[in-house]
């Protein structure tokens, strides 16, 4: 594809320091694209429960990559997209690639606003990321060595955080991906016992899968001291969002970069190499 934006254009990554937005950036970067992050420890800071940090952040920038913290299904997220593509569109952006939830209604209403907004837009809606074990929510399972959550038998086709962040930075500054929802997964469906024996083989040592009941697990995230937003958010995605909804392939990765996804075998390979399973 033709390279579409001027390099001299300033991008905006919102959640520039997530899982996503820091593989974006650094993508572009290498690139030789101006970029600015987008997030409260960044100067400009951005907040999306402050507008006035928005228009600082806006000025100059023709295109922006929009990861909504901690999630586009929780309350509120739709008003905050809402009010920030309208922001945006007095601006000078052009072009706004969303972050997206697959199986999340909440999330699709955001993809509408997106969609209608009179901006050039694409849509990534991913299942849930292979770095979720290596840098979310599960790390410390991992080094304990059990996993253990209400996900019983369910499938879900991880996606990897590295093949996110190519089809984003291809919608960004390539022509050809406006209008597009990439509906992004890994290439094959995965139970948490499949997780666990992925997770064992890549470090040489047991990882188990342990289901408990919902409740248990939701009572435990909220004494970890999560945020009270976290704590909604797994509560959500545990009892609402895997039920099945989700166990199928897209071809998103494959039709906006025209190579296969990357598997979690071998994203738990390369996960290991960096040592970040590595027990103290």
């Amino acid at each position: 594809m033709n390279v579409l934006r001027d390099k001299k254009s300033v991008t905006l990554i919102l959640g520039g320091t997530g899982k996503t937005g820091k593989r974006i950036a650094e993508r572009l970067i290498q690139k030789g694209h101006a970029v600015r992050i987008g997030s409260r420890s960044a100067l400009p800071s951005f907040d999306w429960d402050n507008e006035k940090t928005w228009d600082a952040c806006l000025n100059g920038v023709t295109a922006v990559y929009i990861s909504y913290t901690p999630d586009l299904a929780i309350p509120g997220a739709a008003d905050a997209i809402q009010a920030f593509v309208d922001k945006a569109k007095g601006e000078a952006v052009e072009r706004v690639v969303l972050l997206s939830g697959r199986g999340e209604e909440e999330a699709q209403a955001c993809e509408r606003i997106v969609a209608g907004s009179g901006l050039e837009w694409t849509v990534v809606r991913a299942s849930w990321f292979n770095q979720n074990f290596s840098e979310g929510a599960f790390i410390d399972m991992v080094l304990n060595g059990t996993i253990t959550l209400p996900a019983g038998d369910m499938l879900e086709p991880f996606v990897d955080a590295d093949d996110i962040a190519d089809v984003a930075v291809a919608a960004l500054i390539e022509d050809g991906h406006a209008g597009e929802i990439y509906e992004v997964t890994g290439p094959r469906l995965l139970a948490f016992d499949d997780i666990a024996h992925a997770l064992s083989k890549a470090l040489g040592r047991q990882i188990s899968y342990v289901d408990i009941p919902h409740e248990t697990f939701v009572d435990s995230i909220r004494k970890s001291g999560a945020p009270d937003d976290v704590v909604w958010m797994l509560d959500y995605l545990f009892a609402t969002v895997l039920d099945g909804r989700n166990a199928h392939l897209s071809d998103g990765v494959e039709r906006a970069l025209g190579r296969p996804a990357k598997d979690f075998t071998n994203y738990a390979r390369d996960a290991a190499a960096t040592n970040c399973w590595e027990l103290v």
